[in-house]
């Protein structure tokens, strides 16, 4: 769909999509034709299809038709320029960026030129995966496809365009976690924060599961590590669900399976070093505070569920 903003190239955007393409910003030739990418120099759109994101070769005016695929189009800075050395640091702004993905919320966003993602953060990225996210949308740079790009070979970029195909399919791994009760109705959460940026989210104590591990071991040795809590019968199976996130350069589709765990107290302390882990604090909550909270759970429903299970 078209997003209204102020900018001569409208953003593609759709919620949920797998990637969203971020050029710099528009050119004077996409301007006019109000499409991305409508030079027909740039290698963007032959690129899409050679790499498998399109069946068919498109034409800039088709850019809509994307979102069907699961794909979109948006620019790091909105001003028209007759080139991106025109840009000025103010064209950016990082903030209203990250509201527009998160707005959405696709899979992940590719900058196409390692200049996209420089202008909004001021950081000098690598190709490839990023350690930076936008909540649960992994990052990626792409080679440029402006002509102003052609010492790179087409080869290179077609490379990197297939690496981005390949990487968006997340990677399945199985977890398990405890929601962990007191007897005074209290539940035991760990706050997560992601490797660069400020996110963080509150969820329980728990995570995936080594290979040649049961739930109960692989649960044994996670609520011993993060909480430090040995002495415990493992309860009822409550709930499973399945979540998409970036962590460490890799997409991940993680299937959680959280048990019910009783203790009548229990005063929390990690038995290794957790900032590896992204845990960043280990509290017990009243049902009250959960019920009050604005902060970011895991899954979102994490207090609706508590009180449901409490009550």
């Amino acid at each position: 769909m078209a997003a209204p903003t102020p900018s001569d190239v409208p953003d593609v955007l759709a919620p949920g999509l797998d990637c969203v393409f971020c050029g710099i910003n528009p050119g004077r030739v996409s301007a006019a034709a109000a499409a991305h990418f409508a030079n027909p120099r740039n290698d963007f759109w032959r690129l899409l299809h050679d790499a498998g994101f399109t069946p068919r070769l498109f034409d800039p005016q088709e850019q809509f038709d994307l979102t069907g695929l699961g794909y979109g189009l948006t620019n790091a800075a909105y001003r028209t320029t007759p080139g991106s050395g025109d840009l000025r640091r103010g064209d950016f702004d990082a903030g209203a960026f990250e509201g527009r993905v998160r707005a959405v919320s696709p899979r992940a966003v590719a900058f196409v030129g390692k200049e996209a993602y420089r202008g909004l953060w001021n950081e000098r990225p690598e190709p490839g995966p990023q350690l930076r996210s936008i909540g649960r949308t992994g990052l990626f740079v792409l080679p440029s496809t402006s002509p102003a790009n052609a010492a790179v070979p087409y080869a290179e970029r077609l490379r990197a365009f297939r690496d981005l195909h390949a990487w968006l399919e997340p990677v399945a791994r199985e977890a398990v976690r405890a929601l962990v009760l007191d007897a005074a109705a209290r539940t035991l959460l760990v706050q997560y924060r992601r490797p660069v940026g400020d996110d963080t989210w509150w969820g329980t104590p728990g995570g995936g599961i080594d290979p040649g591990e049961d739930h109960e071991t692989a649960l044994r040795r996670e609520l011993r590590e993060e909480v430090g809590l040995n002495a415990f019968d493992v309860g009822e199976q409550l709930y499973e669900h399945v979540g998409e996130f970036p962590w460490a350069r890799v997409l991940y589709r993680q299937r959680n399976v959280t048990y019910l765990v009783r203790v009548d107290a229990h005063e929390p302390r990690a038995t290794i070093d957790l900032d590896a882990e992204g845990v960043v604090a280990v509290r017990w909550w009243t049902p009250a505070e959960l019920a009050a909270s604005r902060e970011q759970f895991a899954p979102a429903d994490l207090p609706e569920r508590v009180r449901s299970l409490v009550a």
